[in-house]
């Protein structure tokens, strides 16, 4: 994953020495994020408890620089282990969650203990440990299935899963933690992340992993509707990017929402077209099976916003992000 240089640039000179901790650091997100802030000089503090994460990745990075990564193996929900991640911690992004619309559909209650308990708690964390500022990874699934095009902020929010409600629950209490205490923080709506490294080994598999894993097995991809829902595919350097501008944004934040996206949309049905031509198997096409409870047919960001609040632009486009990404998948399913 590359970042444009003019960015890293000014990107080291803030981050070169800072301490960060990071919740989820072990998963996908907060795994790419690690080894920019690592790249970028960080002393990084991760906390996750790997119930949907492997320490694969980030074992790698604490071989390489043990003075700088320390990890802390437990959940959010344990204000013991998030004392101790976030001891001089001057910047705090929160990744750690619960993922997965249908999981959450299954799983109500722990979906809302993890992604809204949690994110208090990680709140009143970073509040006694002095922290500057917290960043929080939302999600587009607060937009419902409004059929509006492209989401804004502005736009009434309408959850259609527990999900949705718990990451929504988490945008207010950062908002509040920062009229009530005055903690900097900003919410970070994620529109549909992929790239190398993220799962397929999960009956939850985000599109991308799970259209991957099967056209590398010889197999027809599903998709869950009749494949003209659409979808802001952006690959995983977008949203580094992002929430690394988030934390050193010289404003003070003020829980400020922000739509992480690329302005464009495809379908489903042309991603797995696309897909299927990328594995060399252009012949395969994909199984339609009844759409899921929770899952919203059309998802567009407007990211004008966070580009006049934190100066986010698109750094890799579709194309580039897929080809990358099934590069890293041929070689883990295809053993090349």
């Amino acid at each position: 994953m590359r970042l444009p240089a003019d960015k890293v640039t000014k990107l080291r000179t803030f981050y070169q020495g800072r301490t960060v901790c990071v919740t989820g650091g072990a998963g996908f997100i907060g795994g790419h994020l690690c080894d920019a802030l690592l790249s970028m000089g960080a002393e990084i503090r991760v906390i996750d408890d790997l119930s949907n994460s492997s320490l694969e990745h980030l074992s790698g990075l604490i071989e390489l620089e043990p003075d700088r990564v320390k990890f802390i193996h437990a959940s959010v929900l344990d204000d013991d282990a998030l004392k101790a991640a976030m001891v001089g911690a001057q910047t705090v992004f929160h990744l750690a969650a619960l993922g997965s619309v249908p999981r959450s559909v299954e799983e109500p209650q722990r979906t809302w203990s993890v992604n809204a308990t949690g994110t208090l708690r990680v709140l009143e964390a970073a509040r006694a440990a002095k922290a500057l500022r917290v960043v929080f990874a939302a999600s587009s699934s607060a937009y419902g299935d409004q059929p509006e095009l492209p989401k804004v902020e502005s736009m009434p929010v309408q959850p259609l899963s527990p999900y949705a409600a718990s990451k929504l629950a988490g945008e207010q209490l950062l908002a509040v933690w920062s009229k009530c205490y005055g903690l900097s923080t900003a919410s970070l709506r994620y529109f549909n992340i992929f790239g190398p490294r993220q799962s397929a080994d999960s009956a939850y598999a985000a599109v991308v992993a799970a259209f991957a894993k099967a056209l590398f097995a010889g197999e027809a991809p599903t998709v869950f509707g009749d494949g003209s829902q659409s979808r802001d595919f952006t690959f995983v350097s977008n949203a580094v990017l992002a929430t690394l501008l988030a934390g050193s944004a010289p404003t003070r934040l003020t829980g400020q929402v922000m739509n992480i996206g690329t302005g464009r949309r495809v379908t489903v049905a042309e991603l797995a077209t696309v897909m299927a031509r990328q594995a060399g198997t252009p012949h395969v096409h994909p199984v339609m099976r009844p759409a899921r409870a929770g899952d919203v047919m059309h998802s567009l960001a407007d990211i004008s916003l966070a580009k006049e609040l934190i100066g986010y632009e698109p750094v890799a486009t579709l194309e580039d992000g897929l080809a990358e990404t099934m590069e890293w998948y041929k070689r883990v399913f295809a053993g090349t």
